[in-house]
């Protein structure tokens, strides 16, 4: 079993910066994405990074402002959030998966209770 506890959100002005975490336990995490989801709105793909941390994937609406990195030794995944824009506000969730490549929410089996982002104009 494996339990994924987020931090760092909060809110922040339009331009401006994140650092979210996510913090696995309980056994290692080869795949980590993070989804999003806005009130009234599906939940979303946002990048994944695989075990070695060289294989990254990112949505097109993050692209070039959010990057993906880890810390295997903490089994921590993190997301950094540069220019960050209204739309951006969400909940984000990191998830877990032993496969590579997926978008599908469905293809991960460990999920955290999320963190919210607000990002005001």
């Amino acid at each position: 079993q494996v339990q994924l506890v987020e931090s760092g959100g909060g809110l922040v002005q339009a331009g401006g910066s994140l650092r979210l975490s996510c913090a696995a336990s309980g056994r290692t995490v080869y795949v980590t994405a993070w989804f999003r989801q806005a009130p009234g709105k599906e939940r979303e793909f946002v990048g994944i990074i695989d075990w070695g941390g060289s294989g990254t994937d990112y949505a097109d609406s993050v692209k070039g402002r959010f990057t993906l990195s880890r810390h295997n030794a903490k089994n921590t995944v993190y997301l950094q959030m540069n220019n960050l824009k209204p739309e951006d506000t969400a909940v984000y969730y990191c998830a877990a998966s032993i496969k590579y490549g997926s978008r599908r929410p469905a293809d991960f089996h460990s999920w955290g209770q999320g963190t919210q982002v607000a990002v005001s104009s």
